[in-house]
């Protein structure tokens, strides 16, 4: 509860309070002035007030003059007002009864409330200082995610240009190693031609080995050849020479 409402909840508890002590006041008046009323209706009835056959006489209209006729009247439309005032009284006298009865009850459950306006009160200021603290830990809250709002964005922009710098890098390496694949592309279908020239220039060593292998076997086969025959040829000479003496 805010100090407005607690303001006007007051206010509006001494208006009714005024109010109450007004009317209690304007009770008080009609009370003085029926009392008032009554005792200047008594003294009337008390100074006309004389035995029975003495007031026929008095009253009769008959042989009455003018003057006396018109008291008389008078004072009868005054006890016939009296009678309806009494009645008026009475009925205020009810209505007084009933709002004194209402006033007491008012009362009452206007100490019932102000009990429970106490102890609201306290409740509400019970409540004032959770939510104080509550609104404390907010506002740290507040601030604490501030602070990691902001060390979370220096860090997202460091992490940013860090990203960044490092697709740089990978865009100029990628672009490097793009390079490096198309000239190994290229130095490995020179070197596979070189290999495909190297087998067939390697393929007619082969076969010129080959050939000179063969050759050089015949040659080896008519040395050999050679060689014993003309091995045979000498031993055959010796043979003849060592028999000739005998």
């Amino acid at each position: 509860m805010t100090k407005d409402t607690k303001n006007k909840s007051i206010d509006w508890l001494k208006g009714v309070l005024s109010k109450q002590n007004q009317f209690e006041t304007t009770i008080k008046e009609q009370q003085f002035s029926t009392e008032v009323v009554d005792e200047t209706v008594n003294f009337i009835e008390e100074s006309v007030s004389i035995d029975t056959s003495n007031q026929k006489q008095l009253f009769s209209k008959d042989n009455q003059d003018k003057v006396s006729l018109d008291l008389i009247i008078s004072l009868e439309n005054m006890l016939n007002d009296r009678q309806l005032i009494l009645y008026k009284n009475k009925d205020l006298d009810d209505q007084l009864y009933t709002a004194n009865e209402m006033i007491s009850r008012l009362k009452h459950d206007q100490m019932k409330k102000d009990q429970i306006i106490q102890e609201k009160n306290k409740e509400i200021s019970v409540i004032e200082g959770k939510l104080t603290k509550k609104q404390m830990s907010y506002d740290q809250l507040i601030e604490d995610y501030k602070d990691y709002q902001n060390n979370s964005n220096t860090e997202f922009e460091k992490i940013t240009n860090q990203l960044e710098k490092e697709i740089q890098k990978y865009n100029k390496l990628n672009d490097i190693s793009t390079k490096t694949q198309y000239q190994s592309m290229l130095k490995i279908k020179d070197l596979e031609e070189k290999i495909r020239d190297l087998e067939i220039e390697n393929q007619k060593y082969v076969e010129q080995y080959q050939k000179i292998s063969a050759e050089k076997n015949e040659l080896m086969q008519t040395i050999n050849d050679f060689t014993e025959r003309m091995s045979f040829s000498f031993s055959a000479k010796n043979a003849s020479s060592t028999t000739v003496p005998e």
